[in-house]
């Protein structure tokens, strides 16, 4: 034992684990290099915008720049609080995300542990291409597909309604209706993508405990719930912990692709409001205020979910 103690004692100098390191770079400098450039995307746009922020505390003007600028504290917070579109779109954000967090995020975790049971091959691998898909539509495809299948006079399903001798259903002109076809096409949009990580994380569940399952009596099914469920429950929390955290941000290009005139009453949400204030009205000192209001609360929301899945005895994010 004192051999082998001395021994890692000579091997773990500092010239040793310089030396490791320079093996190791030498070895692998590729990787490196391919994180350059999404390193610089990341402190260009994500950590060198955060100079901008000091707009939201500005009366901003473009011509005077960030320097000429007055700096007036708190004011535009206090005037954006004040406005008659700040609550309104403040409650539709935390309405439309947590009933679609409600809604969605079930659902990939439901279609991973069906797609782990099929045993036929090349139809797992079709059916999972087919719900992958949907993710890589923009979603101003995916607002133009709406309006055509779901359009009340010239829509795919009202046409066959009609047909059928059924009234046309107002699914994109009618305040609820609009609501309901969000959420399916929320659903329908990220399923498939999310399985991913599901799948993955079911891959990693040590055989050995089916097999235990099966030889205590367990069914497919009990060992869906009693094993698979069960080792994927910290997968689980931390992408609910993310989740959480866009509870108050929402999808800007989602609901603009699906907005229209008649069904106005859920669209008013926060990232709306700040490309109305801010690209339409020119008025960018209340619309960086909104944004970081938003980034704030967000923030709170990870912290204090992150918080309470470790009193309830989960790793957690952080």
């Amino acid at each position: 034992m004192k051999q082998q103690k001395v021994v890692n004692e000579a091997m773990n100098t500092p010239e040793r684990r310089r030396e490791s390191r320079r093996l190791y770079l030498k070895k692998n400098w590729q990787l490196y290099a391919l994180m350059v450039l999404p390193l610089i995307f990341i402190f260009l746009f994500k950590y060198g915008a955060y100079a901008g922020l000091s707009i939201a505390f500005k009366d901003y003007k473009v011509a005077r720049g960030y320097a000429g600028s007055p700096w007036v504290g708190f004011k535009i917070f206090k005037e954006m609080f004040a406005h008659k579109d700040f609550w309104p779109s403040v409650g539709n954000t935390l309405f439309l995300n947590v009933l679609n967090l409600l809604v969605t995020f079930p659902m990939p975790i439901i279609l991973a542990l069906l797609l782990n049971e099929v045993k036929v091959k090349w139809f797992k691998r079709v059916s999972q291409t087919l719900l992958y898909l949907p993710h890589f539509l923009s979603w101003v495809i995916i607002g133009g597909l709406a309006y055509q299948l779901f359009s009340l006079n010239n829509g795919v399903i009202n046409a066959l309604l009609t047909n059928l001798g059924a009234s046309p259903i107002p699914f994109i002109q009618d305040d609820t209706w609009w609501l309901i076809t969000y959420l399916f096409i929320s659903a329908w949009q990220s399923m498939g993508w999310g399985t991913i990580i599901y799948l993955a994380a079911i891959t990693s569940v040590n055989t050995e405990l089916y097999e235990a399952a099966r030889v205590d009596g367990a069914g497919r099914w009990k060992q869906c719930v009693h094993v698979t469920f069960p080792c994927i429950r910290s997968t689980i929390v931390t992408l609910l912990i993310m989740n959480l955290g866009k509870v108050m941000q929402g999808s800007f290009e989602q609901i603009y692709a699906l907005m229209n005139a008649k069904a106005t009453k859920y669209t008013t949400v926060i990232p709306v409001l700040v490309y109305r204030w801010g690209i339409e009205g020119g008025k960018f000192s209340r619309a960086t205020a909104l944004g970081l209001f938003q980034s704030v609360i967000g923030l709170f929301l990870v912290l204090v979910s992150d918080f309470i899945s470790k009193k309830l005895g989960e790793e957690g994010l952080i």
